[in-house]
């Protein structure tokens, strides 16, 4: 995610904090902006665990798997 949409959303967070608050087209802004930065941490979380190798006592590496749900 750009640094730009970033400080977008620390912008607008503030702003909802003061007594003008956002407006409704602010809100949805924020929350879409948000929703962009939670999927970006996820996948960038995703993508760490699926290059993640274990290795135990033994010394043999493997690989995480991905929990079923």
């Amino acid at each position: 995610m750009e640094q730009k949409k970033i400080d977008r959303i620390s912008e607008l967070t503030r702003k909802s904090r003061t007594p003008e608050g956002l407006t409704a087209e602010e809100q949805t802004e924020r929350a879409a902006l948000r929703q962009e930065y939670i999927r970006a941490v996820v996948g960038s979380l995703d993508g760490q665990l699926s290059n993640t190798v274990i290795v135990d006592e033994n010394g043999s590496r493997r690989r995480l798997q991905k929990k079923e749900k």
